[in-house]
């Protein structure tokens, strides 16, 4: 028996099975929409999706020869200048636009963390939880807008704030 319930780590909704205790962010298989809204705690579901004091954006980072860990995914042992990935973000910022699509692509291909498997989606944090620089470049913007390069000491970023 599945039913709605509200995660109090992250304030959003999540579907739980009663009887096998499996829980799960996203409608569960084999359940339709209109099934889900006749679930114990259904109106859970239509809540604001934005945990309370928190943003959700997406980068494309950049390391360099400086960065805290000078290797990624791609590359092994990274030796371009701080420079030369400014130079190779603001390449991106031009490829990009404002279209979250294109963000989304291009970090997916050529972002240096890990979370290139998502199109570069950090997913939701809140203060405290990532860099300083980063963290109030987050804050700062409007949902889609995307920041100019910020430094952290990961490397440098373009980021876009998605909620």
């Amino acid at each position: 028996m599945w039913e709605i319930r509200l995660s109090n780590s992250r304030g959003v909704p999540y579907f739980f099975n009663t009887e096998t205790k499996e829980s799960t962010w996203d409608l569960p298989a084999g359940m339709t929409e209109e099934e889900a809204k006749q679930l114990p705690g259904a109106d859970l579901l239509s809540r604001p999706k934005v945990p309370t004091g928190q943003v959700r954006a997406s980068h494309l980072l950049v390391k360099h020869n400086g960065s805290r860990r000078p290797s990624s995914w791609k590359e092994a042992n990274i030796t371009r200048s701080k420079d030369e990935a400014i130079d190779v973000l603001k390449g991106y910022q031009s490829d990009i636009g404002g279209s979250a699509e294109k963000f989304a692509q291009l970090a997916a291909v050529h972002s240096d963390c890990s979370s290139h498997e998502k199109g570069g989606d950090l997913g939701y944090f809140g203060r405290g939880q990532m860099q300083k620089p980063f963290e109030e470049a987050a804050y700062a913007l409007e949902v889609g807008q995307i920041s100019d390069i910020i430094s952290t000491d990961s490397g440098v970023h373009l980021v876009m704030r998605t909620a």
